[in-house]
């Protein structure tokens, strides 16, 4: 293994793209953690296609998650990232606009043939040049083939093996800035060894396999450093907006003296502001999963002509 320079950055913006099915949200989530865990300012943004099912491998269904980390505190997600890892041609064509000058670019290189490049919008068999992208770091390991080689000894099917290339890019990631790769590891282990440990025990495996190439190939001329931020001491919460909007209503129903009502059809991203309300009964929090979004407005008119505080939620195909 050859050593690297180690530069100290005060601040980094990365952002985890692919397909919806590809964990993207989950992975930035696992990094977000672990830098905050280290004493690093956290604002992270997780971006969701507003199509409902848009087709696989087009740039309407590409899914994100964002983190901007730092030795500062931290109070917005970045525009622009300095570290895409994109899954698919069609995440590194809906990206490609948000790269800093001279980013490091990581791309699943199984992920270039023919049929995805026609998927996502591209009218030649280069991407790179398409886009423009010859200034920039690029990374393009074979990322689904690695995945697959490491997880051989396991006796998973192809469709689950191939789900945990995510966590091979996060033990990329883990390398490339100084990670420790035990918090990720730990959720993993709480997450699925009771009920499926195989799964557990493959998507560490990608973890250490993604950090183990990234560790010894010669395509990372330096890795990087974010030292802790210089933040008060206490007890710190992790929210996100629709935490903080579920808060933000019951907040207000309670200073206009009135029980509040929320009725929802839970989809993604807004399913959360119904899960957190639903927490709270004790707070004479009422909360109803109706059978689809129009089912929710009608209860929540229903609700407020009773005398509540009623609300429902939805997202972009929602409405």
């Amino acid at each position: 293994m050859e050593k690297t320079n180690v530069r100290e950055l005060q601040d980094v913006v990365i952002r985890f793209s692919g397909d919806s099915g590809d964990c993207m949200q989950l992975t930035g989530t696992l990094f977000s953690d672990t830098s905050a865990l280290l004493g690093n300012g956290i604002s992270t943004f997780p971006d969701y296609p507003a199509e409902i099912r848009a087709p696989q491998g087009t740039v309407a269904g590409v899914s994100g998650f964002q983190v901007h980390f730092g030795a500062r505190r931290v109070t917005n997600p970045g525009d622009y990232c300095d570290v895409l890892v994109a899954m698919n041609p069609a995440a590194l064509k809906a990206n490609r606009r948000w790269l800093k000058a001279g980013a490091t670019v990581i791309i699943d290189g199984d992920s270039l043939t023919e049929t995805n490049l026609r998927k996502a919008g591209f009218t030649t068999d280069d991407p790179i040049a398409e886009l423009g992208l010859d200034g920039h770091n690029l990374v393009v390991p074979g990322i689904t083939t690695m995945t697959r080689e490491a997880l051989k000894e396991l006796e998973l099917d192809n469709k689950s093996v191939v789900k945990c290339k995510n966590m091979f890019a996060l033990g990329i990631c883990f390398y490339l800035f100084h990670r420790p790769e035990d918090h990720a590891k730990k959720y993993l282990d709480s997450k699925f060894a009771r009920k499926n440990p195989l799964i557990a025990e493959a998507n560490k495996r990608a973890i250490d396999a993604g950090y183990n190439f990234a560790a010894n190939t010669h395509q990372f001329a330096n890795t990087y450093a974010v030292p802790a931020a210089p933040l008060e001491k206490g007890t710190y919460r992790s929210i996100n907006g629709n935490v903080a909007t579920a808060w933000g209503l019951m907040a207000a129903a309670e200073k206009a003296g009135l029980p509040l009502f929320c009725g929802s059809y839970p989809i993604t991203p807004a399913t959360v502001i119904l899960e957190e309300l639903a927490k709270h009964k004790e707070l004479g929090v009422k909360t109803v999963q109706a059978e689809d979004e129009i089912a929710g407005i009608c209860t929540a008119i229903g609700a407020a002509f009773a005398g509540n505080f009623a609300v429902t939620t939805t997202s972009g195909p929602g409405l």
